[in-house]
């Protein structure tokens, strides 16, 4: 690519879900396997500075309305597996990246694999599970394992839980997906509502007293990386999954 960025793939439009939070559906396309399906973005707002969390990179028209939002000020990378498009943002808008402490930016499916050569980039700073975020009411929610994850809980609206590959709720494939992607993710268990992701738990191996943990925060609404996000009752409708996985 003439900017050395990965490019802007299909997306929609930017949607409000709260006051001050935003959510915008986008995709991802491997050429092998020859896959393509869908990611969120989640982006909030305060003071008018604005948070990019699970970047996805937009096309022109998609961020001239994502700056009538706000300045983008900030990217926090809480997924393993995700942060192909925090570079952009950092170059475009000279925007402070944050990351869990133990990720690490390297291409491919498993990180944990890369030599450090092949680190394309560095977080401008590490945080921990105790870190205090630079948004009101805002805590992570650290889960170690082979590949560190992390979710984001906001203290307001009941609870919200932003989430990476851990908490996913693909009910269905939507319009994002092609029928390769459509066959071969049913067929690996990732087409389920308020699921956990079977890729996350198999490649990040996560510990489960963690994940468990997830069912002692409060939350009523989930905003994932994949799937539609779940507003209202979500603590309960992922607590068969959790359980099932982590145990009770």
């Amino acid at each position: 690519m003439s900017d050395n960025f990965a490019p802007a793939m299909p997306h929609g439009e930017i949607t409000q879900l709260f006051d001050g939070i935003w959510f915008v559906t986008g995709s991802l396309q491997f050429k092998k396997p020859p896959m393509r399906f869908s990611r969120n973005m989640t982006i909030l707002g305060h003071d008018g500075e604005l948070t990019l969390i699970n970047t996805l990179r937009l096309d022109d028209a998609g961020l001239a309305a994502l700056e009538a939002l706000g300045e983008v000020k900030r990217v926090i990378r809480i997924a393993g597996f995700h942060g192909m498009d925090d570079r952009f943002y950092a170059d475009r808008y000279g925007a402070e990246v944050l990351c869990v402490e133990g990720m690490i930016y390297a291409r491919g499916l498993d990180p944990s694999t890369a030599r450090p050569e092949h680190h394309y980039f560095q977080p401008h700073t590490w945080i921990d599970a105790d870190a205090a975020l630079p948004l009101p009411g805002a805590r992570l929610h650290l889960i170690p394992g082979k590949i560190p994850e992390a979710l984001i809980h906001l203290d307001r609206d009941g609870g919200i839980l932003i989430s990476g590959d851990a908490l996913q709720n693909w009910a269905k494939a939507d319009a994002y997906f092609n029928w390769p992607a459509r066959i071969a993710m049913k067929l690996m268990g990732f087409l389920k509502p308020h699921n956990l992701g079977p890729g996350w738990v198999k490649g990040a191996v996560p510990d489960m007293a963690a994940v468990r943990a997830l069912l002692d925060l409060d939350f009523e609404h989930v905003l994932p990386a994949h799937g539609f996000a779940v507003i209202g009752g979500a603590k309960e409708k992922f607590r068969p999954a959790i359980e099932k996985v982590a145990g009770r």
